[in-house]
């Protein structure tokens, strides 16, 4: 296992209190410290901002009004990577925050950038701890809750794994607070209504509960990354899990990241975008999986922005291939049959010299 997504629940960092567990705290960070130097990547989103400013400001939980709740998530949100630094510095890791919202991940160009940033932290050992935008974030732009937002970050960052630490065990066959006799469920293979059905309301502290668990895993599992459910108070849970120890409940991913990429790319296409490529261009794009130049492009039809998906034709009309476009259709009249060297001067800026790079298309 290379890369994973830990989410930490706010009753999972609070152990059940009102305010924030420190020795909890430090115990997940040196699990998450002992399994970065088995060689495994980590991301971290963290709830908890919300609590922390509770804590500091001393406000009775019951103030949940939508601006208390974003004064509490900006005073709230340093204190907490405060903690964090001081904690993870113990084991010499550097940590980075991000804030991200649904709007980030839902515009393209955003969406690239974010995750530029992540995989940057990754690759340069520093730990990402990711948390939704709360002090600016309204209901048009919020993801709602960190279960949702660790499953954008998983396939973000194309994770194997995906761990939500609750403070419950996993998925049970009922609610086991209210039925003693409910069940572990150790593997669900397919999420249905069935599996919906199990979920009962939000928890007490944090703002989800089993339902967005189970939306995040539905939505992970459908974009490449496993998921496993698991109580944060299990001792030496993040181990055992990588060590292969079955705990909670195991949701497998029902597609590779690559098989993923293809479903979005075909999902987010801009319908009335047409590109056409010359015969020389779709060959190369065809046969020798080679990126569209724009030299290569000798026609452009219909409106679309930079970083959306357009469809790409051969000069006699059969559509070859879908992709981001590195320019808007706009752009691509002005560049298009021109070689790449010359974008610069026409445009007065350039974004690479691709018009769509092979990395970010699919071959029909």
């Amino acid at each position: 296992m290379k890369r994973i997504v830990l989410k930490l629940g706010t009753n999972v960092l609070t152990a059940g209190t009102d305010v924030l567990h420190r020795p909890r705290i430090v115990d997940l960070a040196r699990q998450i410290a002992a399994a970065r130097l088995a060689g495994v990547e980590v991301a971290l989103v963290s709830s908890g901002a919300v609590a922390a400013g509770r804590e500091r400001l001393q406000f009775p939980a019951k103030r949940r009004a939508m601006p208390m709740k974003q004064l509490l998530a900006a005073v709230g949100q340093s204190r907490l990577m405060h903690i964090y630094e001081q904690i993870f510095d113990l084991y010499g890791i550097v940590v980075a925050q991000a804030l991200l919202t649904r709007a980030d991940l839902r515009d393209r160009n955003r969406y690239l950038n974010a995750r530029n940033t992540l995989l940057a932290c990754l690759t340069h050992g520093v730990l990402p701890i990711v948390n939704e935008n709360d002090a600016v974030a309204v209901d048009e732009i919020k993801v709602g809750d960190n279960d949702n937002l660790s499953a954008l970050v998983a396939g973000l960052v194309e994770a194997d794994l995906l761990v939500i630490l609750s403070d419950i065990a996993g998925v049970y066959t009922a609610d086991p607070r209210q039925q003693p006799d409910a069940t572990l469920i150790p593997q669900i293979s397919q999420i249905d209504a069935s599996v919906y059905a199990l979920a009962g309301g939000s928890n007490t502290r944090g703002t989800g509960g089993m339902i967005t668990k189970i939306q995040a895993a539905d939505l992970a599992t459908r974009s490449g990354t496993s998921v496993v459910i698991a109580s944060g108070a299990e001792p030496e849970v993040l181990s055992k899990l990588l060590a292969g120890e079955l705990i909670g409940t195991h949701f497998p991913a029902l597609v590779s990241h690559i098989e993923s990429r293809k479903r979005w790319l075909l999902a987010e296409t801009a319908h009335h975008s047409r590109v056409v490529a010359d015969a020389g261009a779709a060959q190369a794009l065809v046969e020798r999986g080679k990126s569209l130049l724009p030299a290569g492009v000798c026609g452009v039809e219909g409106e679309f922005e930079r970083g959306q998906t357009i469809r790409i034709f051969a000069f006699e009309g059969q559509e070859i291939a879908r992709g981001l476009a590195q320019y808007s259709a706009r752009e691509l009249r002005l560049i298009m049959g021109q070689r790449s060297s010359a974008i610069a001067e026409l445009l007065g800026y350039d974004y690479g010299p691709e018009a769509v790079h092979r990395d970010d298309m699919v071959v029909l």
